[in-house]
């Protein structure tokens, strides 16, 4: 089959190769994959950025596809069936946290930038039927690690006030999604004014350019104080969300892509009973809560562009730029 393997050798980091399927085991099935999205994680490999990471790996998180073969102990009321892939493996009994064992699909096991991929019968689940295989690639993994985010950690109900930072990425996308769907009054940051625009497009109040420097005296002006704030960047931007959250907030953080925070007010922490929580991808429950939100909620992905597998490098390279509004997506023919 053709795959986009990591070959750290080449000075774009990947390739297509032309790559063979071991025998498919008792509980795996074979999924042939009809899109597949990025996830920032793909890029970091791509850089040598991410641990563990080795040459030849299939990268690709997330897929959507239809079941061809199913193992000796896998039911065959699957095959025929079309399905999107929970890229979270071995996450264990625990809801609060991940185990030892946890990994993501794509690193180091062979992932969805692929004609086919083989993965414990487990982790599928059925595809909603309102979208299409393109839009459906694009959920599985920020569409956890933001359902996570807002409902199991942030607590996310009707009235609430919301920010979510960074809007553009994946996991912003849905997070916001998620908290205009949920009944909550939902604002975003960024410095791009289309990416604002965007949001406001599927329900979002307002939106705050991070750039300027009254940006966070804007917000408190307009919002009178943020609930729940979901962030990935943390770094030098800590201090100034701290002060958008109301007494009793919380900021729920998936990443941090700004690096560690330089200081920390901990007096006002404590004094108004603020939380801050990390998080990271999800559960199998949390999983199946996500794919019945959707569901129920009929939401559709932002995606930002869809190309053929032999143009991954293009989606690879947009991604590194920082410059797409939803999730960048691979059809495979």
């Amino acid at each position: 089959m053709r795959a986009i393997t990591l070959n750290l050798d080449k000075p774009s980091g990947i390739s297509l190769e032309e790559v063979s399927m071991p025998d498919l085991k008792p509980n795996d099935v074979k999924v042939q994959l009809k899109a597949a999205a990025l996830n920032h994680r793909d890029e970091w490999c791509r850089q040598g950025r991410y641990p563990n990471i080795s040459n030849d790996v299939v990268l690709g998180s997330d897929g959507a596809g239809i079941v061809v073969e199913v193992g000796s102990d896998v039911e065959s009321s699957w095959l025929g069936k079309k399905v999107i892939i929970n890229a979270a493996k071995f996450w264990g009994e625990d809801q609060k946290v991940q185990s030892k064992d946890f990994q993501i699909l794509g690193m180091p096991s062979n992932g969805t930038l692929a004609e086919y991929v083989q993965v414990e019968a487990s982790r599928l689940c059925e595809k909603p039927s309102h979208l299409s295989f393109e839009e459906a690639a694009a959920l599985p993994l920020a569409g956890l690690t933001a359902y996570r985010a807002c409902f199991y950690h942030g607590q996310l109900q009707p009235g609430l006030t919301v920010l979510v930072t960074g809007i553009g990425g994946g996991v912003a996308q849905f997070a916001a999604q998620f908290a205009v769907a949920a009944g909550a009054e939902v604002y975003v940051s960024s410095s791009d004014k289309a990416k604002i625009n965007k949001a406001k497009d599927f329900g979002v109040k307002e939106g705050f350019d991070y750039k300027k420097e009254s940006w966070i005296e804007d917000a408190l002006s307009q919002t009178g104080g943020i609930d729940l704030i979901v962030d990935s960047a943390m770094g030098d931007t800590l201090p100034d969300l701290i002060k958008l959250l109301k007494p009793g907030g919380k900021l729920v953080f998936y990443g941090a892509t700004l690096g560690n925070p330089p200081m920390l007010d901990a007096r006002r922490i404590f004094w108004n009973q603020l939380t801050l929580q990390g998080t990271t991808m999800g559960s199998d429950q949390d999983f199946k809560d996500m794919v019945a939100f959707v569901n129920e909620e009929k939401i559709t992905p932002l995606v930002d562009s869809v190309r053929p597998l032999e143009k991954s490098l293009e989606a690879f390279e947009l991604m590194k730029a920082g410059k797409q509004t939803g999730k960048l997506v691979v059809k495979i023919d």
